[in-house]
C-alpha cells in the first residue's frame, strides 16, 4: 500500500507500478503459453536441459521448447531477478544460442572485411559458417601452417590445410597461399581456393568411401544431399529445419 509509505517517492511508486505490472503481464503468458500450465512447462525446460547434454541434440527441438517456454522464463527473470550465470544454469541452450551467435557473428565480421565480394569470398564465409551454425566441432578439420612450418598430420583421417604466408590468427583465411586436402595423414592435391579443395575433398570421400570427418556429419550430409544434391534421401530434423529455412529465402 503506497499510503502506508510516506518515505516512498513519486518515482519509486512508478518503478513499482511497472514492476508489479511486469509481474502480472508475466504471469498471464504464463497460463496461456501454448495451453500449457506451470508444472508442463517445467517439464519442457528439464527436457530441455537433458537434451543439450546429448551429442547428437536435436536443435529443432530444442528450438521449439525454447520458444514454448518463454513465457517461464520471463516470468523467472521478473519475479526472481537471478544473476546471469544462474540463469545460464536453468537454460543452458540461452548459452549455446549465445555462443554460436557470436562465432558466427566473427566468421561474418571477418568477411565484411574483405576487399573482394566475390562468389569464392561467399563460398569460403559459407564453408565455414554451416558447421558452426549446424553446432559442429571443426578444430581438428580445419588446419592451418604457414609455409615456414611443417603441419602435423598424424592421425589424420581427412582435413583441410590452410598454408598462409604469416602467423595471422584469423580463424578463416581468404587469401591462403593454397588449400591441402590430407587424407590419411597424406596432403594429396593442394588448391588456391577453400571451396575448390572441399569439393575436390568431398569427391574423394565419396569415390573411396570414406567416413565423413568425426564430429561434421551433420555439414557433410547437408552438403551431400541439399547443397550437392546426391542421394536425396530423408534429413534429420536439424537439417531439415536448415533447409526449410533457406528455401525460404530463395
Amino acid at each position: 500500500d503506497y499510503d502506508s509509505c510516506p518515505t516512498l517517492s513519486i518515482q519509486d511508486r512508478r518503478l513499482a507500478a511497472v514492476d508489479s505490472q511486469a509481474v502480472l503481464a508475466s504471469e498471464t503468458e504464463l497460463r496461456t503459453a501454448n495451453g500449457e500450465d506451470p508444472s508442463s512447462l517445467e517439464h519442457l525446460r528439464q527436457t530441455i536441459f537433458e537434451e543439450v547434454k546429448k551429442t547428437e541434440m536435436d536443435l529443432s527441438l530444442i528450438k521449439k521448447m525454447m520458444q514454448t517456454t518463454f513465457a517461464l522464463r520471463r516470468q523467472t527473470i521478473v519475479r526472481t531477478c537471478p544473476p546471469v550465470n544462474e540463469l545460464m544454469d536453468l537454460w543452458p541452450a540461452l548459452k549455446m544460442e549465445s555462443e554460436t551467435a557470436e562465432a558466427l557473428a566473427d566468421i561474418f565480421k571477418i568477411h565484411d572485411e574483405q576487399e573482394l565480394h566475390d562468389i569464392n569470398t561467399r563460398r569460403t564465409t559459407v564453408i565455414h559458417a554451416l558447421p558452426v551454425y549446424l553446432q559442429e566441432d571443426t578444430s581438428g578439420f580445419f588446419r592451418t601452417c604457414t609455409e615456414e612450418s611443417e603441419p602435423e598430420l598424424g592421425g589424420v583421417a581427412v582435413a583441410l590445410l590452410t598454408v598462409t604466408s604469416d602467423n595471422g590468427t584469423s580463424q578463416v583465411q581468404y587469401q591462403p597461399v593454397k588449400i591441402s586436402v590430407v587424407i590419411e595423414n597424406d596432403i594429396v592435391v593442394s588448391l588456391p581456393r577453400l571451396a575448390d579443395a572441399f569439393l575436390v575433398m568431398f569427391g574423394l570421400i565419396y569415390a573411396l568411401h570414406l567416413s565423413y570427418p568425426k564430429g561434421l556429419t551433420n555439414t557433410f550430409e547437408f552438403t551431400q544431399k541439399v547443397l550437392l544434391g546426391l542421394e536425396d534421401g530423408k534429413l534429420s530434423p536439424k537439417l531439415q529445419t536448415l533447409k526449410n529455412d533457406l528455401m525460404m529465402h530463395l
